[in-house]
């Protein structure tokens, strides 16, 4: 007599390590994810008007640069405050590669990247030495290294009178207006997740995670740790990179004041609020930060009628209102809202049943 077992669903049970390394479980997440893209690249489009579709367009470049910050905080664990000033590089390399240079937007955008990618690898030297908080403060130096150079290398950034950057083409497509850009940042933000995704499930992706969890235990098995976080340090500078020369076309002119220590910070609290270490946790984060100083102007003028002073009041304390969310997603819900809607998701797949 033969008993066969057969192995059925059971929650998170894998049989095969091509199952744990798939990044759906059955064809229902692939389905979902497509219906999804049609419905982000063909509905919102022409429903949206300019108001949200810039809204969209400016969470879809936070959406790239928090990637790249995931990549080097999230897997890594190499503490950095310099993100917004490797945006800044990365919008002055592409408005120069394009004003100066005359390379047409298809090139100069990872041109931009790539330049931004050895900047990065530069200032992340130091990343063999030191870790944690004093990893954080050599990255601090490095913002104010390049807000510097910014302002005062005019030669070649022009000082505060900035760039006016040149059109952006896609062949005989001129890029133009808000509906235009939303297609190309879009398109940017998930070929830049899907990437990540990817490299993540690679032997390089591995490695980044071992030297998060434990250095030395990396070492010891053998993972050479200057080079990999060296490699962790351009790659994330190079999607910031391409974020800073996207948002320079975008704007279409590029002014040191965009790139100061309040958009490092900001891109630290995308981590924070979207939760470090996750595929989601950048794509929340940076629209909850994107759309969070909107909603207090909203709510600032729905009040102004009955608080007069309201406006101004809530404009001021805009960094305080930030620093209460961080501290509320750190006290309330540290792993941040990916880990929420993982929990969602666990609740409804095995409901209704408790185990």
């Amino acid at each position: 007599m033969t008993v066969r077992l057969v192995l059925s669903d059971c929650s998170n049970f894998k049989v095969r390590y091509q199952d744990e390394a798939s990044l759906f479980e059955n064809d229902v997440g692939r389905l979902a994810l497509g219906a999804f893209l049609v419905l982000w690249f063909v509905g919102v489009p022409l429903v949206a008007g300019p108001y949200l579709l810039t809204l969209a367009n400016l969470a879809g470049l936070a959406v790239i640069g928090a990637t790249g910050l995931n990549l080097l905080t999230g897997y890594t664990g190499q503490i950095t405050i310099g993100h917004g000033a490797f945006m800044g590089v990365g919008a002055y390399a592409g408005a120069i590669l394009g004003a100066r240079l005359h390379l047409p937007f298809w090139a100069a955008v990872p041109a931009a990247g790539l330049l931004t990618a050895g900047c990065g690898a530069v200032f992340g030297i130091p990343s063999l030495r030191l870790k944690g908080l004093y990893l954080a403060i050599a990255t601090l130096a490095a913002q104010f290294i390049l807000e510097y150079i910014f302002v005062h290398w005019d030669w070649l950034t022009r000082g505060t009178s900035g760039y006016v950057v040149p059109p952006a083409w896609l062949g005989p497509w001129r890029v133009a207006g808000e509906r235009a850009f939303f297609w190309v940042i879009s398109a940017a933000a998930v070929l830049t997740t899907v990437l990540s995704c990817n490299l993540l499930r690679t032997r390089v992706g591995r490695a980044f995670v071992a030297i998060r969890d434990n250095d030395r235990a990396a070492a010891a098995i053998g993972i050479p740790l200057f080079p990999y976080k060296l490699l962790a340090f351009s790659l994330s500078s190079f999607m910031v990179g391409v974020a800073g020369a996207l948002y320079a076309y975008y704007l279409g002119v590029v002014v040191p004041d965009k790139f100061t220590l309040d958009l490092s910070i900001d891109y630290l609290a995308m981590g924070i609020v979207g939760g470090l270490g996750t595929v989601l946790g950048p794509i929340y984060g940076a629209v909850v930060i994107t759309v969070l100083p909107e909603v207090l102007r909203a709510g600032s003028q729905a009040l102004s009628g009955v608080f007069p002073g309201i406006t101004n009041a809530l404009i001021a304390l805009r960094e305080v209102v930030f620093g209460a969310v961080i501290i509320a997603f750190l006290l309330f819900e540290p792993e941040g809202l990916a880990d929420r809607w993982r929990v969602v998701r666990a609740y409804f797949k095995t409901w209704p049943f408790a185990y």
